[in-house]
């Protein structure tokens, strides 16, 4: 079918549903929802047979949903109506939750439902459980009611809230009270309203007598303090005792217009100098509850690293931190060393907000990308072990050639990918014009980084950009990722598999050395970053405000998403290039 995306930005949800629909070869255009002059252009221009909202914030007009079916992917049970489900479903401390996909009408969320998926709730935050859960539960249901649409004769549930399977109701907006506390409150009920507040608003604070809101929180058991008092700073994150423990928070943004949200001790500047360091190593067993951005375990001749750093971005000193982390893991007596990330997000390259607050983004800019490169070529040289990425989140940008510097790639299913920095005004460093080309080859990998399509786990693993893909939850594809592992290390063919590797190594180094590649790499990136030849410091800005982009949105908007992917890559010799109907 043709069908209309009509979406506030093109984010993770958006790409997944695309990914997914396109599989089954629907013809998806995008419009992002600037304008309800918009909205009706793009309708009137494409005439959809079917309009999907996937991540919609603004209303659809009468005049397209009194024509049109419109299908919005509403983040809550049954009946719940409004626009902050996710942080009431965890202030209210609800057990399942769920996305229902309803049917555009005059009344926000009233519509009637074409198909409903549930999930378990667990003490994650927001953002967490919105790109794993939410986006799960929302493929099934989405799928589901995209067949239903096309079934002769189906009719939709009307909202009915005297059924017992319709348990939501109407919830107003949050606001910043509602997330409110004080440093008296124990530890779990100021946890819960860090994570219903966490990726927007934020929890508001007050901190050597400024105002802020604070992010990414984590429990502390080992320090304690008068309530409220700052006790220490580890990776750029700040301690601050409660009643009952004491809780992390790495990120802070300061309350006025404008504010970044930054690294806690960045946006604390001069006011967080008296605060005394408490650092963990990454090596360090796990005795309480606290905060470590690296941590290092090990299982008989297999160590796993992981690195969960927030939203996925990757600053020049936790680059840093990552490569050290990584050396001291291949001096410990492991054959095999996966790298698994963070739980919720693989990174996906330098740190723009750090970036965009330095006294000279350039420099901070160029410092960052070399960082990066650094540990990539930590990770490419590594001739005595095997070593494995586990992509459990999202990756893009940068983030992609991290996992590709590994022997093998596994991910989770359902992630995306986004293998490519041209839409952040950036022709890319990471060793990409390497380590991508060996993996699909050099012309599939200009058109990858050239045309910025996502990719979804399915099709990576088909063109061979992934080596494989399962289960459906992180926790699933953690378990899984160490029984393979276990396999690896079990190979009685083993030290063939590093000779091999070394073998190749040597090979690929004399037909074009790793340096070669770097410096060209960066010679590109120079002028992006000092000449700005690519338009990347408006692009970074528009990025962290979160400002609308008209070009980027623009190439969204006119993008023939269907050709694109196919002319990249087309699943079987006989499916047509271009969309030629049922």
């Amino acid at each position: 079918m043709k069908i209309l995306f009509l979406t506030s930005a093109f984010n993770g949800m958006a790409q997944r549903a695309w990914i997914e629909l396109d599989r089954l070869n629907h013809q998806v255009r995008v419009q992002i929802a600037s304008s309800p002059a918009a909205m009706e252009a793009a309708v009137a221009a494409f005439e959809p047979q079917l309009i999907i909202a996937p991540y919609l914030k603004a209303k659809i007009p009468e005049s397209i949903w009194k024509k049109h079916v419109c299908l919005i992917v509403h983040p809550g049970i049954r009946g719940d109506r409004g626009a902050s489900s996710l942080d009431w479903a965890i202030l209210n401390d609800e057990r399942e939750w769920g996305v229902t996909i309803l049917q555009a009408t005059g009344k926000m969320d009233a519509g009637a439902i074409w198909a409903s998926r549930a999930f378990p709730m667990r003490p994650a935050s927001k953002a967490c459980i919105y790109r794993h859960e939410v986006t799960q539960a929302a493929m099934a249901a989405l799928l589901e009611a995209v067949a239903n649409f096309e079934k002769a004769g189906f009719h939709p549930e009307p909202l009915d809230y005297s059924r017992q399977d319709v348990k939501g109701r109407w919830n107003r907006s949050t606001a910043s009270e509602d997330f409110r506390f004080s440093w008296q409150d124990d530890i779990e009920s100021i946890l819960k309203k860090a994570r219903a507040a966490d990726s927007s608003p934020g929890v508001p604070v007050e901190l050597f007598d400024g105002k802020y809101f604070a992010f990414g929180a984590h429990r502390e058991d080992g320090l304690r303090g008068k309530p409220g008092q700052v006790l220490a700073q580890r990776d750029g994150a700040i301690c601050i005792a409660c009643a009952d423990a004491a809780i992390w928070f790495s990120h802070l943004r300061e309350d006025h217009e404008g504010a970044l949200k930054l690294p806690a001790m960045i946006a604390l500047g001069e006011a967080g100098d008296i605060i005394p360091e408490h650092s963990m190593s990454p090596f360090a067993p796990a005795t309480a509850a606290s905060f470590r951005e690296i941590r290092y375990e090990e299982e008989g001749p297999a160590g796993y690293l992981h690195f969960d750093f927030y939203n996925g971005a990757m600053s020049t000193s936790q680059c840093r931190r990552l490569r050290q982390a990584l050396a001291e893991a291949k001096k410990r007596p492991v054959k095999v060393i996966v790298l698994m990330g963070g739980e919720d997000v693989w990174p996906n390259g330098i740190h723009l907000n750090v970036i965009e607050q330095a006294e000279n983004p350039a420099d901070e800019s160029w410092a960052n990308i070399n960082a990066i490169d650094d540990l990539i070529l930590e990770i490419i040289q590594s001739p005595g072990h095997y070593i494995i990425s586990a992509l459990q989140g999202n990756a893009g940008a940068g983030g992609v050639p991290l996992a590709l510097a590994a022997d093998k790639v596994l991910a989770r299913n359902g992630i995306v990918l986004n293998p490519h920095t041209r839409t952040m005004g950036l022709y890319g460093s990471e060793y990409w014009t390497y380590l991508l080309p060996r993996r699909i080859g050099t012309e599939k990998a200009a058109q990858f980084t050239e045309q910025c399509l996502p990719w979804g786990t399915a099709v990576a693993k088909e063109i061979g950009l992934i080596d494989d893909c399962f289960e459906e939850t992180a926790e699933a594809f953690r378990k899984q990722v160490k029984a393979i592992t276990r396999e690896i290390v079990a190979l009685p063919y083993f030290d063939k598999l590093l000779m091999a590797k070394r073998f190749q190594r040597r090979k690929d180094e004399a037909f074009k050395p790793l340096a070669k590649y770097r410096d060209e790499e960066l010679e590109q990136m120079r002028r992006n970053f000092y000449e700005n030849d690519q338009d990347y410091d408006h692009k970074r800005f528009c990025f962290v405000h979160k400002i609308n982009d008209p070009s980027k949105g623009q190439q969204v908007e006119e993008r023939d998403w269907y050709s694109s992917r196919r002319k990249i890559y087309r699943r079987r010799k006989w499916e047509s290039i271009d969309y030629e109907g049922e």
